[in-house]
């Protein structure tokens, strides 16, 4: 049984929104924007633009929302939304510090090497770095024009 499965009771959300269509959405707001300070309709340019420069940022920040139980997001583990809320170890001070590298766009390494270079209590921090499980917050982005043109081009 998963770390997630055994950390506690469920948190109903409310609300399940969905990655792809927000990060669409938002995606679409950039390109108007971009459109009206070129002057003309920068098309699908801006929206691949928009993934480069967003997609990962807009996700890891999705997947904190997901797991302080704020927005359940259908794309993520249904059973870590509100992990932070239930689970006694993640009150460690450790754990907001770990959070924080996330929120800077860190990984797993980043955060080991810096516990080492810092003296942390290794264990601990696996510990928190698993139930975390960061790299089951990776999501490809499905509205990028490239991606649909390769889909038909293959179908």
């Amino acid at each position: 049984m998963s770390s997630l499965a055994t950390a506690g009771a469920q948190i109903e959300p409310m609300v399940r929104s969905s990655l792809q269509e927000r990060g669409e959405l938002e995606a679409l707001r950039f390109k108007w924007i971009e459109s009206e300070k070129a002057g003309h309709d920068l098309g699908e340019a801006a929206i691949r633009l928009w993934i480069c420069r967003h997609w990962n940022r807009f996700i890891r920040l999705r997947w904190l929302e997901h797991l302080h139980g704020e927005t359940c997001w259908i794309e993520f583990d249904p059973r870590a939304f509100g992990i932070l809320r239930r689970s006694p170890l993640l009150d460690s001070p450790l754990t907001e510090t770990i959070l924080e590298h996330f929120r800077w766009g860190e990984e797993n390494l980043h955060i080991i090497q810096w516990a080492m270079d810092a003296g942390q209590p290794m264990d601990e921090i696996r510990l928190i770095l698993t139930i975390l499980d960061v790299n089951s917050s990776r999501v490809p982005c499905r509205f990028d024009p490239a991606h649909r043109f390769r889909q038909n081009a293959a179908g």
